[in-house]
């Protein structure tokens, strides 16, 4: 995403921060080496893509990481001009993950992530300064029963099941903020129609009056099969909800179906097209022992 006006991070504090996530990343790796031969190796199965659209750079994150609380999947789409976006949307990340990483068992996910999500917007007006920019962020936990999703911004989040793509999420854009608003009777329903092609966002993490996330209404009960999907507007602008249903369809890998969606977004023909992440993940969290996989362009 861009945004006229938008200063530059610091390639200092943009190396820092890709530095310490490559370190947090062999960290968990060489722990998952070391282990001993009765002891159980974790196995997720999941996949993550990426296309930088037609941006010259990539501002998208999209990490997962498991421990004996669960799994949590966290995407994040930056604001901003230069390095702005990148920075800011790995500090998000950043923030959901190494609080999720002391934790052993997670009793109040809604909890958990109205207060990561805040330091998470915390942190990143911290480091803007006077700048402007930010980023959108989603994120999911499954543990052996039951899913938790939040957002902050634009990201979709859905669960494939039976052949079906259900939307769980709804995005803080205008036009969302227009039904929701003719739902309470603010607004007249002409009005809410006018407001229904303002795709822009009206929160976001670094917002200056940041306003409260979405989250889950009650706690997803998931079935064996599900597959979580969550992804970023470079993804959902592109390709419709039929055509995403059809890849995720197809056998093969979740590594295999992510890479297809972003093909086939790539083949779309559109000049203004964003950058676009997505992960899938497959809800098995049967490993004590704590991991993260993360995909970083």
């Amino acid at each position: 995403m861009g945004m006229t006006g938008i200063g530059t991070i610091s390639m200092a504090a943009l190396i820092c921060l890709v530095l310490a996530a490559v370190v947090r990343f062999w960290a968990a790796f060489a722990n998952t080496e070391m282990m001993s031969e009765d002891e159980e190796e974790p196995q997720v199965d999941a996949g993550i893509a990426q296309t930088t659209g037609n941006r010259e750079i990539q501002a998208d994150r999209a990490q997962i990481q498991k421990s004996a609380a669960g799994v949590m999947a966290v995407i994040s789409d930056g604001i901003g001009k230069k390095n702005t976006g990148q920075v800011c949307a790995q500090i998000a990340v950043d923030t959901i993950l190494d609080k999720f990483e002391l934790y052993s068992v997670l009793n109040q996910p809604d909890y958990f992530f109205r207060t990561t999500f805040y330091e998470a917007n915390r942190r990143i007006q911290a480091t803007l300064g006077e700048r402007k920019g930010g980023a959108s962020l989603g994120a999911v936990f499954a543990n052996s029963t039951h899913l938790y999703y939040a957002l902050a911004g634009n990201i979709r989040i859905a669960i494939f099941r039976r052949g079906e793509l259900i939307p769980l999420s709804k995005g803080q854009t205008l036009d969302v903020l227009a039904v929701e608003a003719w739902k309470d009777g603010k607004i007249s329903r002409q009005e809410a129609v006018w407001s229904m092609e303002e795709k822009r966002l009206w929160n976001y993490l670094g917002l200056d009056g940041f306003h409260e996330i979405e989250i889950e209404s009650q706690p997803i009960l998931t079935k064996p099969g599900d597959v979580v999907f969550l992804a970023t507007c470079g993804i959902f602008e592109e390709l419709s909800w039929s055509e995403l249903e059809d890849l995720l369809a197809e056998p093969g890998s979740l590594e295999e179906k992510a890479e297809a969606i972003i093909q086939k977004t790539e083949q779309k023909e559109n000049a203004e097209k964003e950058n676009g992440s997505v992960i899938l993940l497959h809800l098995s969290t049967d490993s004590e022992k704590s991991w993260r996989y993360g995909g970083m362009a």
